[in-house]
């Protein structure tokens, strides 16, 4: 198993609180991996630790398994922390010049291939401060991705993108996982996305790495369960247990509760209820998402 990223015990104290406590993550080669979790929960921290832009108080990073403090190692990865900053008055193409020389990419040939692959080559010659959000954010993935990284970080790409532009970027991480055999490291506060792209998850909270769990392993664990919308749960919870001897059952929120039990009886159940005068707004099978997980791993918050 080849590692791209692995750290231990990783570390950030700052003069009050601690941002970051004992994170140990580990990224495979070709992974999409999604670090969730709220604003301010240590993602942002975590990323520029591991781009060196700020010292860990304690702990190791691994980079293509050799230690971090190689910077060489570093010519091997692209990012794109927070929104993306460019010269407004100048084009795209200029923009790319500019991080091309910086980068000290030779093959002038890679700012073409790299506006194409992200799908904004027809406005290469656009000032970019006619570019929409999501076209900068393109752009910004587009200069990320100049000198051919194995390893890209994208802090909030989505944060503030329409639902189209959100699409569209998670496409596009998508393939350029799959066409350019990317590794990924995307980390996000909305989950729905986290769960559209990721193949592996890391939930952060308050600093601590909570969990890290392929994708595939977190929808077997997820559970089936009734959805039922009614206009008294405590009374529909009474009935539940005396009438149908159902014990495995919450009340998710006022007037809703998911029966883990008897998911075949879906009928009787709902026969049962509005034969004890409950009115039943919604009935229906459903199955735990990565929101349900990450509340019940984050106590609720």
């Amino acid at each position: 198993m080849e590692y791209i990223l692995k750290t231990y015990n990783l570390t950030k104290e700052f003069k009050n609180f601690s941002a970051v406590k004992n994170l140990n993550m580990s990224i495979e080669k070709g992974q999409i991996y999604g670090f969730l979790g709220q604003n301010g929960a240590g993602k942002t921290t975590t990323i520029r630790m591991i781009m060196g832009l700020i010292k860990a108080t304690s702990g190791e990073i691994e980079l293509f398994s050799q230690k971090a403090s190689n910077k060489k190692l570093l010519q091997r990865i692209g990012s794109m922390i927070e929104y993306p900053g460019f010269y407004v008055n100048l084009t795209a193409k200029e923009n790319l010049e500019i991080h091309r020389r910086m980068m000290g990419v030779q093959d002038k040939k890679c700012i073409a291939d790299s506006l194409k692959i992200v799908g904004i080559e027809n406005v290469a010659d656009k000032k970019v401060r006619e570019f929409s959000l999501g076209m900068k954010q393109r752009l910004g993935i587009a200069r990320a991705i100049l000198h051919h990284p194995e390893f890209l970080i994208l802090d909030e790409p989505t944060n503030g993108l329409d639902p189209l532009g959100i699409k569209e970027i998670r496409e596009l991480i998508i393939d350029l996982c799959k066409k350019q055999g990317i590794t990924f490291l995307v980390s996000s506060h909305i989950l729905s996305e986290i769960q559209q792209m990721a193949s592996k998850i890391g939930i952060i909270h308050k600093g601590e790495l909570l969990e890290e769990i392929a994708y595939d392993e977190l929808q077997k664990r997820n559970r089936h369960y009734i959805n039922i919308r009614v206009n008294d749960d405590k009374k529909a919870s009474f009935i539940l247990e005396q009438k149908l001897n159902i014990k495995d059952y919450i009340i998710w929120e006022k007037n809703i509760l998911r029966v883990y039990q008897n998911l075949q009886q879906v009928a009787n159940i709902n026969k049962i209820l509005v034969s004890n005068d409950i009115f039943v707004d919604e009935i229906c099978l459903k199955v735990d998402s990565l929101e349900d997980h990450f509340i019940k791993l984050t106590g609720g918050q």
